[in-house]
């Protein structure tokens, strides 16, 4: 039987004793069903609550399941489900039979997860009812793709996953998984947009609870935690899963998209403790006309993570609801957040200082750390770090560097060690918390007839927020105008997930090009 890891909070940073046969979906369920937490609610989602002890049961079910299919350990499943028990109950479950749960994106499109399926050379598939049109038709096109379970859906259709776990045994087999073996991946946008497999081991999971959640955020079992980021986001796996069943605490999951009506009805109806936003959403929640009151919430604390959190927006949330943001940065190759404000110690307009048990270095180009107050790429050395992208050794190579993971992100120290952040060290741009590909962009806008030439580049909002803004060169003979911008924001997102569409258009005769015609998109940036 996998051991439980142990933990001695008596020293700072907390230290985790994980013994080398460890099962990570063992350990987050069994340390409360030990500890006499079995009623204690879990999970609640839109269609209701389950406790530890269900939630226990459930994943076991799906762990059958699976097997039944005929998985074998360290063989993945690619799960793309909205928030619901169904997204625990798999994750934990694949886990227990040291299957390998690959978690996506609910907001991208049929080649995406063309490409991720294969790539991962996934044999099942899980996904949410609505989402089952885009990978149907994958079920010929993709012979290594076996089966689609179905969440949500029709309880007679053969693949129906409710129907499958109910007569499944709710006691499974725990698989002799090692501390250190691959448990899940999560796929992560490069600098060319196309997504990198990141995979993750056993431990990282409860490291990130000790290092992070436990000492950062106080949490406990009194706690009721609520993430607009989604489950599949590094950010909200912690957030909504790792972090709560660390301590036996109760999270909020939430199906739909991330509204500022949505989230404040969950926050005023389930009063949690613990909310963690993206910055864009903490803007558009302060600009709501629906804005509550602090004395209907039961607030005590906040995160932000994603993307920079601008210092108005901070010092606005908390003059109105008396509860600062934790701004901090994490990523998906260090599965969450590494560099954090902290309670009591809160500076806006920084990401604050380096979580204890991670160690960080802002290098220059040639990778000698530089003074401080000079501004150069961050590097981050701690246990959560991910263990390569697969199948891609170049770019593995590239990210981590022996016990560094480069983060792509430059940043600088103030005068009192803060982290201020820099900007990217490549052209990626973070719109909502999510990467963006500039290139794949602009692919998309020269495939619509009237476009002979694009660049995309990141402009503020507003609110201080990234969002992509496009320099359109015109075939000749086409003429630019407000009805083209339309045809063009609707042609994009008709190509690519939603999100990535341009908020703005510029129509230009040319585009700044180096002499090898290289796009040169600072000088676009610096017209803003």
């Amino acid at each position: 039987m996998p051991s439980i890891s142990t933990t001695d909070h008596s020293v700072t940073p907390p230290l985790v004793t994980i013994e080398d046969h460890y099962n990570a979906a063992y350990d987050l369920l069994q340390r409360n069903l030990q500890n006499g937490r079995a009623e204690n609610i879990a999970i609640i989602d839109d269609q209701g609550s389950y406790t530890y002890q269900e939630l226990d049961q459930r994943s076991s079910a799906v762990a059958n399941v699976l097997r039944d299919m005929g998985l074998q350990t360290e063989q993945r499943v690619l799960v793309c489900l909205h928030d619901t028990i169904d997204f625990p109950s798999c994750f934990l479950g694949a886990i227990k039979a040291g299957i390998v749960p690959v978690a996506v994106n609910t907001l991208l499109t049929a080649d995406d997860y063309e490409y991720m399926l294969e790539n991962s050379r996934a044999r099942v598939a899980i996904v949410s009812a609505p989402l089952y049109p885009l990978f149907e038709p994958l079920l010929e096109k993709l012979p290594s793709l076996e089966r689609i379970l179905i969440s949500g859906g029709d309880e007679d259709h053969v693949d129906d996953l409710a129907s499958l776990r109910v007569a499944a045994p709710t006691q499974t087999d725990i698989a002799d998984t090692k501390a250190d073996g691959m448990c899940f991946w999560l796929y992560s946008s490069g600098s060319t947009g196309s997504p990198k497999g990141t995979v993750h081991v056993h431990s990282s999971l409860i490291q990130s609870a000790e290092l992070y959640a436990k000492p950062i955020l106080g949490i406990d079992e009194n706690d009721v935690v609520f993430s607009a980021a989604k489950l599949f986001f590094a950010y909200g796996l912690g957030n909504g899963l790792t972090f709560p069943m660390s301590v036996g605490a109760t999270a909020v999951l939430m199906a739909e998209r991330p509204t500022p009506e949505a989230v404040f009805e969950r926050l005023i109806k389930h009063q949690p403790s613990i909310f963690y936003g993206v910055p864009t959403l903490y803007a558009a929640m302060l600009a709501s006309r629906e804005l509550p009151q602090k004395e209907q919430l039961n607030l005590r604390c906040c995160t932000s993570a994603g993307e920079p959190l601008p210092e108005d927006i901070g010092k606005r949330w908390l003059k109105h609801f008396s509860v600062d943001i934790l701004d901090g940065i994490g990523s998906t190759e260090m599965l969450h957040i590494f560099l954090s404000n902290a309670p009591g110690g809160v500076k806006y307009g920084t990401t604050g200082v380096a979580v204890p048990g991670y160690k960080l270095s802002i290098v220059d180009d040639d990778g000698h750390e530089v003074a401080q107050g000079e501004s150069g790429e961050l590097r981050i050395s701690g246990p959560t770090a991910a263990v390569c992208y697969w199948n891609e050794l170049k770019k593995s190579r590239g990210t981590f560097v022996g016990e560094w993971v480069r983060s792509g992100d430059k940043y600088s120290q103030d005068e009192n060690g803060y982290y201020v952040y820099a900007g990217r060290s490549d052209d990626m741009l973070k719109v909502s918390g999510i990467y963006v590909s500039p290139i794949e962009v602009e692919s998309s806008l020269i495939t619509h007839e009237a476009v002979l030439e694009a660049a995309v580049v990141g402009h503020e909002d507003e609110n201080n927020l990234i969002k992509p803004a496009a320099y359109v060169v015109l075939n000749e003979g086409v003429n630019p105008g407000e009805d083209l911008k339309l045809e063009l924001k609707e042609h994009v997102k008709s190509l690519l997930a939603p999100y990535k569409y341009p908020r703005w258009f510029h129509f230009v005769e040319d585009l700044p090009k180096t002499a090898t015609g290289k796009i040169q998109r600072f000088k676009l940036r610096n017209l803003q």
